[in-house]
């Protein structure tokens, strides 16, 4: 791991985004704003698995240090024009170090959940584009 220990904690916040390309057979599952599958609500299901998966990033990556969150939202909507499900993560902390892999994993495994909860409608999904929006408090901020 990075030695951090020299560093002063400071407020470090990171948004990160996602795109679920869904076939025509599963964006007839949306009503109300929200796809309904046979497991249950995905948008919902997503931002628990979402959130879950940024508090235990340091879990999944060997060399990430272990950061607690102090905010963790989600902002999970269907573009209808693209037929793409977009996954927004924001995630905010006092440290000192950076939480833009906490956000990257919130939206990565938000995104694995839409999969996994509407493959029993059809395996043509694609997780597009996952990447980091914006990184604040560190060294070096970053608006991508």
């Amino acid at each position: 791991m990075v030695d951090v220990s020299e560093k002063a904690p400071t407020k470090r916040t990171a948004r990160a985004r996602a795109e679920v390309d869904l076939p025509p057979e599963v964006r007839a599952l949306l009503r109300d704003g929200e796809l309904h599958s046979a497991k249950g609500p995905v948008f919902y299901t997503a931002v628990l698995t979402g959130t879950m998966a940024a508090k235990k990033t340091s879990d999944l990556l060997p060399l990430c240090h272990p950061v607690p969150l102090e905010k963790c939202s989600f902002d999970i909507r269907m573009d209808e024009a693209t037929g793409r499900v977009v996954i927004e993560c924001e995630v905010a902390t006092h440290h000192r170090t950076g939480v833009e892999m906490e956000a990257l994993a919130g939206v990565y495994a938000a995104a694995l959940a839409v999969y996994d909860m509407c493959k029993g409608v059809s395996h043509d999904i694609v997780i597009r584009e996952t990447r980091l929006l914006k990184k604040e408090g560190g060294k070096r901020d970053f608006h991508g």
